[in-house]
């Protein structure tokens, strides 16, 4: 019996320079480029992925209907990375360039969780479920 399709669902990140995203969420996340067309100055569209996670980002293109955060004056969903050392791996994201929306802490409802809004203006709540 042949293998079921499996659905996914992957979050594409508009961005104005995709070239430059690229570099900062490899630095930041140690992410990986699966795929990739285009190119820098003329737009590109990725597929990359973190630890098995997979997500996209594309150069804004109004035209499409597609704006960055810094178009918008700020973004409409956030980024949520469930990883084992959230403490490192937010150390590692503003050491990439991102700045510090709330720090790593443990939280009453049962997470350690810091906030940190990429150069881009998307916003990463990195942390792990404690216990």
């Amino acid at each position: 019996m042949a293998d079921a399709a499996k659905t996914s669902l992957s979050p594409m990140l508009s961005v104005r320079d995709g070239a430059k995203a690229i570099e900062y969420y490899k630095a930041a996340f140690a992410a990986e480029v699966l795929f990739r067309i285009g190119e820098e100055g003329k737009g590109v569209v990725v597929q990359m992925s973190v630890g098995g996670a997979e997500f996209w980002l594309a150069d804004e293109a109004p035209e499409y209907l597609n704006f960055s955060p810094e178009s918008l004056g700020g973004g409409t969903v956030r980024m949520v990375m469930v990883v084992d050392d959230p403490d490192a791996a937010f150390t590692r994201a503003v050491g990439a360039g991102g700045k510090v929306v709330s720090p790593v802490e443990d939280k009453e409802y049962g997470w350690r969780v810091g906030r940190v809004v990429d150069p881009f203006g998307h916003h990463w709540e990195i942390g792990k479920l404690l216990g």
